[in-house]
């Protein structure tokens, strides 16, 4: 299961298994999705995920809504206007056709708010005990200006960190919805699309180096994939990370780090300093960019590390993810 988590393993897994037989220089890059130039005129953003979320359905969403999200987002983050999503569905032998149908509508509901059309599909039945009721697998692809170059390995020396709003609520929803916290909570999982949000960021500067969106392995995985692939150091301040006091309340009672749960609505920016309050100001104008802040910085040095400076003003290494935190979250 720590193969999925988004952390060490599963890294390990694309380097070692997967990147050697199928690399090039395009999926060697390592972001959120695949930047292609079919033609000199057009550059493409391509992006495929699974969806595999126990229950199916959540407080503040479900596996249909996080299915449409989940791409929309990877394909936004290379700052392309997503377009078109293609769905697979898995579907286990038993699943109710009412459950479904609440599924297909909630795909429906979420593809009209991003702006973007399902366009092809595929479906299999497995036999009962095979699978956890439905899994879909969703692909996406959008267009991006000619000229706009945005990434991992973007990031500058001096650039500022922002997130959007609280974080580790998906997470803490989707065990809150398992039973597993042990109380009760009102925690709602922050699942949304947010082309809008980039589309309004990239309209107002021209300074955006990259976008991230922080879903399996938190903002502490993101976070250290940007340092690796830029180069750089990044550290962030204890103070300015938002998170939800349920949320924090939660983490404290189970062992958790908010840093390492899963968004499904929120991204992490980083772009130049000089444009930070223009870019809050912005955000916070959107739906889903009102709890925006800056929560850290872009250093030399440490190459590829991250640090957290405290409360108390120390400094720790914020590591990749080694295990499992919350298995089938996304």
């Amino acid at each position: 299961m720590g193969h999925g988590s988004g952390g060490k393993m599963m890294n390990d897994l694309i380097r070692d298994t997967f990147l050697p037989p199928l690399d090039n220089p395009i999926l060697r890059v390592g972001d959120d999705a695949g930047a292609v130039e079919p033609n000199p005129y057009t550059q493409l953003a391509i992006s495929t995920d699974c969806h595999v979320v126990t229950p199916l359905f959540f407080p503040g969403g479900d596996i249909g809504k996080l299915a449409v999200c989940g791409t929309v987002n990877d394909v936004a983050m290379l700052g392309a206007v997503p377009q078109y999503l293609t769905a697979g569905f898995i579907l286990e032998e038993g699943l109710e056709i009412e459950t479904l149908e609440l599924v297909v509508q909630s795909m429906k509901t979420s593809s009209e708010e991003a702006g973007v059309q399902i366009v092809a599909g595929d479906t299999k039945v497995v036999q009962r005990g095979k699978a956890d009721g439905l899994y879909i697998t969703t692909a996406g692809i959008g267009t991006v200006k000619p000229g706009l170059k945005l990434g991992g390995s973007y990031a500058k020396i001096g650039d500022v960190v922002i997130i959007s709003g609280p974080i580790g609520d998906h997470g803490i929803a989707v065990l809150g919805a398992r039973g597993e916290l042990g109380f009760e909570t009102s925690i709602q999982s922050d699942c949304a699309p947010l082309n809008h949000l980039i589309k309004a960021m990239l309209d107002a500067s021209d300074n955006i180096h990259v976008f991230r969106d922080p879903t399996r392995g938190g903002v502490a995985s993101a976070l250290n994939e940007i340092a690796v692939q830029s180069k750089v150091g990044i550290t962030i301040f204890e103070q300015n990370i938002p998170v939800n006091p349920s949320v924090q309340a939660a983490c404290e009672m189970l062992g958790f780090d908010p840093l390492y749960i899963a968004n499904e609505g929120k991204l992490i920016t980083i772009a130049g300093r000089e444009d930070a309050d223009l870019l809050l100001e912005i955000m916070r104008k959107t739906k889903y960019g009102e709890g925006a802040v800056v929560i850290g910085e872009v250093h030399n040095a440490p190459e590829g590390r991250v640090l957290l400076k405290t409360k108390y003003g120390s400094t720790r290494v914020v590591d990749v993810l080694s295990g499992e935190i919350l298995p089938r979250i996304c």
